[in-house]
């Protein structure tokens, strides 16, 4: 028998644990005190409670070392794996050459270690040192990363003073579509097929997107983009926003750099701001191109050249009204740029 001189605080203090204990297992150990401090016998505490003889002789001489706040601590047994040892290398490894599949995983931590896991193990270790299966990106070989970051620290001013209604800015591209199906993945019994046209006729359309609103004003035609394009599409923006600054953000495309362009854009009161090269990342109509071929394209097929440029068309016109919902979410304000770390060496 373990005999214990209760001080008066604990005894108060132990009345309020035992019913706002901060941890189920610290209850029990309250529980078991209570009944001590009452001079009940240990054979009587351990059926009230549930506690074993030798838990309860272990709870007691804790709070003979160190008082209620030592009962207070809860420990669990967290064992380790044979892995952690080797935390650091194969972490290193895996920074520098991830592992497309478990068991590839699985190969290269045995060579590395010697130790062998099952591929359940080995997806619950490569989590907790932070590794998720992620889908590899595209980027141009070209890109680069601190030009876009630059451009970043121009474009986000103005699109403060957009969304404060101070400034219009439009992203401007262009998108070429051929008229012919776009494979894309279906439910089917069996696979499908679909005709494709042998011809190279092609619907062409040069946007500008409102970066707010998300309203598009666009050009179209069956020939050719070019400066002239650019120029029509200046003229049916100036009357938007008479009172406010506006901002045409573009790409690299060497019709939109011409002479003509710059003269009417000077004449119109309106700023171009282009983007680096090789970075559609950072031009938020690409999603818009994006989204119009998955509503429109895939997996569909047109009898004809007509009725493939109104399903684009009646889909562009309702940016802003039955799509808008969709888009909002998807045509928000970030945009990914590259740091040279997350980009595969050859």
């Amino acid at each position: 028998m373990i005999k214990i001189a209760f001080r008066a605080a604990d005894l108060q203090a132990l009345g309020y644990e035992r019913y706002h204990p901060p941890h189920p297992r610290v209850q029990r150990k309250m529980e078991a005190l209570g009944l001590k401090s009452q001079a009940l016998p240990h054979p009587e505490i351990c059926r009230l409670t549930g506690i074993g003889g030798d838990p309860l002789r272990r709870y007691l001489r804790a709070y003979q070392a160190g008082g209620i706040e030592r009962l207070k601590e809860v420990q669990f047994y967290r064992p380790q794996s044979d892995l952690a040892a080797h935390r650091e290398s194969l972490e290193t490894y895996f920074r520098k050459k991830p592992p497309a599949s478990i068991k590839e995983a699985m190969a290269k931590i045995e060579e590395l270690t010697g130790i062998r896991r099952s591929e359940n193990r080995v997806r619950e270790y490569l989590k907790s040192i932070g590794l998720k299966r992620y889908k590899v990106g595209l980027i141009p070989a070209k890109a680069d990363g601190d030009q876009q970051e630059e451009f970043k620290k121009k474009l986000e001013p103005r699109l403060e003073e957009a969304q404060a209604g101070r400034r219009e800015v439009f992203f401007i591209d262009a998108a070429h579509f051929v008229f012919n199906p776009l494979l894309g993945f279906l439910w089917s019994f069996t696979r499908l097929f679909l005709p494709a046209e042998s011809g190279r006729k092609r619907f062409k359309v040069l946007g500008a997107l409102n970066a707010i609103p998300h309203e598009l004003i666009s050009v179209t035609n069956e020939t050719y983009i070019n400066a002239q394009s650019v120029c029509e599409l200046l003229w049916c923006l100036a009357p938007l926003a008479l009172d406010k600054p506006v901002t045409l953000v573009l790409d690299n495309a060497r019709y939109q750099k011409w002479a003509l362009v710059y003269e009417l854009a000077h004449l119109l009161h309106i700023e171009l701001l282009y983007l680096p090269a090789y970075s559609p990342n950072l031009n938020l109509l690409e999603r818009l191109w994006k989204f119009t071929k998955k509503h429109c394209l895939y997996s569909t097929y047109y009898t004809d050249f007509d009725a493939m440029k109104n399903a684009i068309t009646q889909c562009l016109s309702q940016t802003n009204t039955k799509y808008k919902d969709e888009l909002n979410s998807l045509l928000t304000l970030r945009f990914q740029t590259f740091k040279k770390d997350a980009v595969m060496a050859a």
